[in-house]
């Protein structure tokens, strides 16, 4: 099958330039796509710090993040309230639609958003924003190319490797 390639104008380092709201998917982004349990049934998952100190790089500058999962977990909520992420959408279907409507919120256009996603669920918010990213670890790549395809995988720091792009052209 033939891959959708993102095609927006205007260079990498310009897009970039112009982000006003990184988003983001949680499992195969943040976390290396797996579910782990214990003995006692309790779901588990691993978050790289990188990830968690590009939040933060984002907050320096004034860029806010917002996590958009169709997971609803308590876990993603807790990692999103110790990093004080405002916008987390948990359990969400229609991931383009909310985005769209946080855009209308924070008064902003969908090409001043960078998004970063793993999988078929993705795909419609990666064809619709003005940066896109994927982890080199995404089943998908061989029906969307991304602007950027991480060198680094899911939950090995892929988020703060497409941060500390956008903050290297700001």
């Amino acid at each position: 099958m033939a891959g959708v390639t993102a095609s927006r104008p205007g260079s990498l380092a310009d897009r970039a330039r112009g982000i006003k709201l990184v988003a983001t998917d949680i499992d195969g982004v943040w976390t290396d796509a797996k579910m782990y349990y214990s003995a006692e049934g309790d779901l588990l998952k691993a978050f790289s710090t990188y990830d968690g100190m590009a939040v933060q790089l984002l907050r320096d500058e004034k860029i806010p993040v917002a996590i958009v999962t169709s997971e609803q977990t308590e876990i993603v909520k807790r990692r999103a309230e110790k990093l004080s992420i405002e916008h987390v959408f948990l359990g969400e279907t229609d991931k383009l639609g909310r985005v769209k409507q946080l855009c209308a919120e924070l008064g902003i256009g969908m090409e001043e958003v960078a998004y970063v996603g793993d999988d078929v669920n993705d795909i419609e918010v990666l064809q619709a924003v003005g940066l896109s990213a994927m982890p080199c670890s995404s089943p998908v790549l061989d029906r969307f190319t991304p602007d950027l395809v991480t060198e680094r995988a899911g939950g090995d720091g892929a988020f703060r490797e497409f941060v500390d792009l956008i903050l290297k052209h700001r």
